[in-house]
């Protein structure tokens, strides 16, 4: 009788090969330029911030400092008495208030009325629409400081000299937006729209509920520069108005700057004005930045 005997070899434990890490995030290599443009990018910011910093140092400051140290960052004497002549013994809080009823007025008209013009020349046939294009971008290629007498000579006839309404109406409309928001709406696929027809939306329903939430990209670029471009607004103002009533902060600061309102080389209130000035602007610039770059995505689905 025979007997077999099998035998079973266990396999071998497997050996870490030499000379290789573990599997793991995998780092960038750093360029040998990118040091010197990161250095490069923050001379550049140092240089742009600067004058800001400055006008908010200077604002703290006394005026014997700010005429002794005018470029100092920091204030030998910290003070705030500046701050307390704007609003207590000056004409500010009322620049403020009317600036603010311009902006936002100019600012929700421009947002209406530039987004349903550039959707009409985007969208719907009529006659005379290129026509209406084409003034629209020669009026895009005038000065500004060219319609002055023009804008003037308007409001003035139209009985709106030195009132809300001339400071407001010429400026609720413009033909940046107009041109920004038709561009806009015709990257939108027509399929959007085939489709909301469909279901029965008129054109009004269609532009309200449909194609206006899909360009919110574009209207908050709108917002940004409308708001922008009205608070800075001086130009027109001072052809619009002539009443101290009716003083925005851009013909306010401008009055403190030239020394009209006896401000004359008080340093730390020029710049103090001028510091709360660039707050709002500031504020919508950071809460906005973000979605500035989006785009209208997912309008159609496969």
């Amino acid at each position: 009788m025979t007997t077999t005997t099998t035998t079973t070899t266990a396999p071998a434990p497997a050996v870490p090969a030499t000379g290789r890490r573990a599997a793991g995030p995998r780092r960038r290599p750093i360029r040998a330029g990118t040091p010197v443009l990161y250095l490069v990018l923050i001379v550049i910011a140092v240089i742009y911030i600067f004058p800001f910093l400055i006008e908010l140092a200077t604002s703290f400051k006394t005026e014997v400092d700010a005429t002794s140290n005018p470029v100092s960052l920091i204030p030998p004497t910290w003070t705030t008495a500046a701050y307390a002549y704007l609003f207590s013994q000056s004409d500010f809080p009322l620049w403020f208030a009317n600036s603010a009823i311009v902006t936002v007025a100019v600012t929700v008209g421009r947002t209406l009325f530039d987004s349903a013009a550039g959707y009409a020349l985007a969208r719907l046939q009529f006659r005379g629409r290129n026509v209406i294009y084409a003034g629209l971008i020669a009026v895009m290629a005038v000065p500004g400081v060219v319609l002055l007498i023009p804008k003037f000579l308007v409001i003035n006839q139209l009985g709106m000299y030195d009132s809300y309404s001339g400071m407001i109406v010429p400026l609720i409309a413009d033909a940046a937006g107009v041109f920004i928001m038709k561009n806009f709406f015709e990257s939108i696929p027509v399929a959007v729209e085939e489709a909301a027809r469909i279901d029965g939306a008129g054109t009004l329903r269609l532009f309200w509920s449909v194609i206006l939430p899909m360009a919110r990209p574009a209207l908050v670029t709108i917002i940004i520069l409308s708001f922008q471009g009205s608070w800075n607004e001086l130009a027109h103002f001072i052809v619009s108005s002539s009443s101290p009533n009716l003083y925005t902060l851009t013909k306010g600061v401008a009055s403190l700057s030239s020394g009209q309102l006896g401000a004359a080389k008080r340093y730390p209130v020029q710049l103090g004005a001028a510091a709360i000035m660039t707050i709002p602007v500031a504020i919508l610039f950071i809460v906005f930045q973000k979605r500035i770059t989006n785009t209208a995505t997912g309008a159609v689905k496969e």
